[in-house]
């Protein structure tokens, strides 16, 4: 339609497949720990299933997704025939046996039966399958794949699929170019157009707390500045607001390291506040994040929704030092006669037009590139998500031999679980949630469902492209602190607690200064758990035993209601 232009995709083939698998999996395996069965909601009509033509041509005719490879590739079939225990299928593109097609008993023990109301339209459970025909009934259509031994790619039995009804999606890129090598919208694209990488606007949760932190790092605090971590309430037109931890517990002046390594809210809340959340919203607006970030503290934490393309493209401008980068899937137009019309790349290299260079020297690329973030900054961010990796919310999940950065992300409820995370050349992002947002269950988080995303691609992109140390900026000075106190450690300490953490030259950290965010306390208000202290008896002045409380605080003293 062009006059013959041709259009290169970013866009690895090799790795596409591996990142839809990777998130595939993940979704199929909380969909089955769940339990329920809704299969595809499509019969065939007691006529089409006569003969196996009939049933082949229906069959062909339907809608239903056909691009699924999850370990074997899945086929739609019907059921033809319901046993006491087994039930016999139709598969389409599958030559019937002599026997027929099976699904035993044993394969459907693991749900029950989503029942739909027709007249209210409610859904109900039926009890746990036993039988085949306890989920299946005759005309059904349904998903299958071959089960194989892992060992011997031996096949053992046909067993039921379906499309998960939790959702989610998947982007790796280039830190340096923006350029998307995968990216993964949903389970299925034939089961659903909507591509939830670029067009579903989610809450990032925890993993918009880097955003935070940058802008408290530029604006004069360290990885060992200390914030305190204690009960916040704040007034709000729709109530008080008490922000918690996950734990639910109160930790106490914490350095900002650890905040960040164990996704601490209530510091992250007392750092926005101190920063100022217009402060942060520039960080968050420059970064592409937002275009316009609401002024609410309840937005340090994630609460504003933006999309995974977007989150991903942000976190490589961390991971390449600072340098915008601008995400594309298209890295060079032609036309038909092979002038270049438009590339994506405008970085400066001119080594690349010589026809030969030295033996072991590399084209030398020059970056012309605004910088969006100081490059100590962008460092101790780095450093400070290795640390979230190594022995932080992600520590069980993310492991892949190299430097590893990243930031887990659970909302309120566990709506929308995310982990983005990068090595030095590749940064990746997965989020997994309902379309509907509702919970995920208690059990869900980021670094529990989206680690093992992460994980399963990276894993395999650390093959192909590599992994190294995280590029250090001449400007930093190193300096042992402690990760729980924030104290400072002598050069040559050692140990589990001690962390070398990069200082700007030419800045002498002060240590020892605790902020709280303005949110003022008494000065013997416990500051980590309340503790209840025992009373104890007396003998009074006429002899006689009387039950006192402890001593009185003043967070016990009342001023009678005058404030």
């Amino acid at each position: 339609f062009t006059g013959g232009l041709t259009v290169r995709a970013t866009i690895d083939n090799e790795m596409q497949p591996i990142a839809a698998n990777a998130l595939r999996r993940e979704l199929e395996q909380y969909d089955r720990g769940r339990g329920v069965w809704r299969g595809t909601r499509k019969t065939l009509p007691p006529e089409a299933l006569t003969s196996e033509e009939n049933w082949r041509a229906a069959l062909a005719d339907l809608r239903v997704p056909r691009d699924i490879d999850l370990e074997n590739q899945w086929y739609p079939a019907v059921v033809l025939e319901v046993g006491a225990s087994d039930a016999r299928i139709g598969i389409e593109g599958v030559e019937e046996d002599a026997d027929g097609h099976w699904i035993p008993a044993e394969d459907v023990t693991w749900a029950r039966k989503l029942k739909v109301n027709e007249e209210t339209g409610g859904t109900s459970l039926g009890p746990r399958a036993q039988v085949a025909g306890d989920l299946v009934d005759v005309g059904d259509v349904v998903l299958v794949r071959r089960m194989t031994s892992d060992d011997s790619g031996e096949f053992i039995r046909w067993t039921l699929r379906q499309v998960p009804e939790v959702q989610g999606a998947f982007v790796a890129m280039d830190v340096d170019t923006g350029r998307v090598i995968a990216m993964q919208g949903g389970f299925s694209y034939q089961s659903s157009v909507f591509n939830r990488a670029t067009q579903a606007k989610r809450q990032p949760g925890s993993s918009f707390k880097p955003f935070v932190y940058a802008s408290a790092l530029d604006s004069g605090y360290t990885p060992a500045t200390i914030v305190v971590d204690a009960p916040i309430e704040i007034n709000t037109p729709q109530g008080v607001w008490r922000p918690k931890n996950a734990s639910n517990k109160y930790y106490g002046p914490t350095p900002l390291r650890t905040g960040i390594e164990q996704s601490r809210n209530l510091m992250t809340v007392r750092l926005a506040q101190e920063v100022g959340m217009d402060t942060v919203g520039s960080y968050a607006e420059r970064f592409g994040v937002y275009e316009d970030l609401a002024p609410v503290l309840a937005n340090a934490l994630g609460s504003q929704e933006t999309t995974l393309y977007q989150m991903v493209s942000a976190y490589a401008m961390f991971a390449n030092g600072g340098e915008r980068v601008q995400p594309t899937l298209v890295d060079r137009v032609q036309d038909r006669y092979g002038r270049t019309v438009y590339r994506h790349d405008q970085r400066i290299c001119n080594d690349c037009n010589l026809t030969d260079l030295p033996e072991g020297q590399a084209p030398r690329v020059i970056s012309n590139r605004e910088r969006v973030m100081d490059p100590v900054t962008a460092y101790q961010l780095t450093s400070m998500m290795k640390g979230v990796v190594e022995r932080g919310t992600a520590r069980r999940s993310v492991d892949l031999g190299v430097p590893t950065a990243g930031k887990t992300g659970t909302t309120n409820d566990a709506k929308d679980v995310w982990f983005v995370g990068f090595t030095n050349n590749i940064v990746a992002g997965c989020y997994i949630g309902y379309d509907q947002p509702r919970s995920l269950g208690s059990g869900a988080s980021g670094g529990g469902m989206c680690g093992p995303v992460f994980q399963r691609f990276m894993s395999q992109a650390v093959q192909k492209y590599g992994g190294g140390a995280f590029k250090v900026p001449d400007q930093c000075v190193f300096i042992n602190i402690d990760r729980f106190t924030g104290a400072r450690l002598s050069d040559d300490a050692s140990g589990p607690n001690v962390v070398a953490e990069c200082f700007r030259q030419g800045e002498e950290p002060v240590f020892g200064i605790t902020f709280d965010g303005g949110f003022a306390m008494g000065a013997d208000l416990p500051l980590v758990d309340e503790r209840a202290t025992s009373s104890r008896q007396v003998t009074t002045s006429t002899g006689r035993k009387a039950t006192v409380g402890p001593k009185a605080t003043f967070g016990t003293l009342s001023s009678g209601g005058l404030y």
